[in-house]
């Protein structure tokens, strides 16, 4: 075991060594394009923080990598990737059509569930029918999951961020939002508003770090992968997943001005 943590080491300084060991050689930088989310982005005041960042950070630092940062509503970043004006993506689902121009290196981010969130008991969801005739917000750009993504059927109304979405469910202009667990209940802490989470869930995915097609980055795939590793075998990455989920609401509540009893 100790030998194979030193070759994983020695392996992951090689990269590192190439583009630093000289006065010559500059170390790579790459763009990371990013949508403000937290608490997996969160990009406010020239500070970049969160769990996606913070993973990825602790990945670039073992690589010698500098890393620019451009922060674009979710949209609008897929975009970015195409066009080849970013390098990387954090967080992004793997679906066919973005494997078509992005590279999903390495499944960094853990997977987590999809939730529905509604303020009046009427649009409490408790099976998947329950989503018909609904008013359902969700992120421009997202993958959920393939039947909801794929359902021309369902009324779906768009916003570039879960915290318009929020307020949108708050004035009445949807019924329900669906959002990862973590953004969620973050966005609902944030605003302070009383909101409810239905029983119907969807189990989640893991996410990745997403290298555009077009980017010389992805000659450093292998690289990524092993610091990655590198990271878990640490000790690393558990202390920052675990540091992340201990932030969320006890079960069964959220906390502002929700009523006992909503989770």
């Amino acid at each position: 075991m100790r030998l194979a943590a030193v070759l994983l080491v020695a392996f992951i300084a090689m990269p590192a060594l190439a583009q630093q060991g000289t006065e010559t050689v500059a170390p790579l930088t790459v763009t990371v394009g990013a949508n403000h989310a937290p608490p997996y982005r969160i990009l406010s005041g020239g500070k970049e923080s969160g769990l996606y960042i913070d993973i990825f950070r602790n990945i670039a630092d073992r690589l010698g990598w500098e890393v620019i940062y451009r922060e674009a509503p979710f949209r609008r970043v897929l975009r970015m990737m195409q066009m080849g004006e970013v390098d990387i993506m954090l967080g992004p689902l793997r679906t066919p059509e973005r494997e078509s121009m992005m590279a999903f290196v390495a499944p960094a981010f853990p997977p987590e569930r999809k939730l529905f969130f509604y303020t009046d008991e009427s649009n409490r969801i408790t099976r998947y029918s329950d989503l018909d005739g609904k008013r359902i917000g969700v992120l421009e750009g997202a993958s959920y999951f393939h039947r909801f993504d794929t359902d021309d059927q369902l009324q779906k109304e768009p916003a570039p961020r879960y915290k318009n979405l929020m307020l949108m469910m708050q004035k009445d202009r949807v019924d329900v939002v669906i959002a990862p667990e973590l953004v969620g209940i973050y966005t609902v802490n944030n605003l302070d508003m009383a909101v409810s989470i239905s029983p119907f869930f969807v189990p989640g995915e893991r996410s990745y770090i997403a290298v555009a097609k077009n980017s010389p980055v992805l000659d450093y795939a292998d690289d990524i992968r092993a610091a990655l590793k590198l990271i878990k075998h640490e000790g690393v990455y558990e202390d920052l997943i675990l540091r992340y989920m201990e932030r969320r609401e006890p079960e069964g509540k959220i906390s502002g001005s929700g009523s006992a009893g909503e989770l």
